[in-house]
């Protein structure tokens, strides 16, 4: 008898290992996230039919999650990302064109450029903690409290 996990597949562990499943588990979470914000009455329509038309992506949400609500330089988004300050720009670019964000001189700097949320942008924002606070709340249902807990703290211990 062999001490592998998958003695009938040598190869399995390549769909089921941690990563892969964090990786899917971090997907289908901004799916429904996304799902949610796109049938939210709060969301401002032109926004909410881009979320339906999946127009938005996981990756417009990077906005989302890293924009400061006074206010962020390109590079700081970009860095708080993950992203590199081009990849950033382009979602940036994308974001105003929808009405999202806005850039403004920086204060600070007169030769740098800040983004910020619009109005709309931050109705957007609200409805994204909303749409966080339901989709937390169905993975736990789904897998209940105790294990939901113990992913967080486990998951909170990793990235740490």
């Amino acid at each position: 008898m062999s001490d592998s996990p998958f003695p009938t597949d040598p190869d399995a562990w390549r769909q089921t290992h941690l990563g892969r499943l964090l990786g899917h588990a971090m997907r289908r979470f901004d799916e429904r996230v996304l799902a949610l914000m796109a049938h939210d009455a709060d969301v401002p329509l032109a926004l909410s039919n881009l979320a339906a038309r999946a127009q938005v992506s996981a990756a417009h949400i990077h906005i989302t999650r890293h924009l400061a609500r006074g206010g962020s330089r390109l590079t700081e988004l970009a860095e708080r990302a993950g992203m590199t300050k081009q990849a950033m720009g382009t979602l940036v670019d994308q974001c105003e064109a929808w009405g999202l964000v806005t850039r403004e001189a920086d204060p600070l700097d007169a030769r740098a450029r800040r983004v910020r949320f619009t109005a709309d942008g931050l109705a957007w924002l609200e409805a994204f903690r909303r749409a966080v606070a339901q989709a937390e709340s169905e993975f736990r249902a789904s897998v209940g409290d105790e294990i939901a807990t113990v992913v967080t703290i486990g998951l909170e211990a990793y990235a740490g």
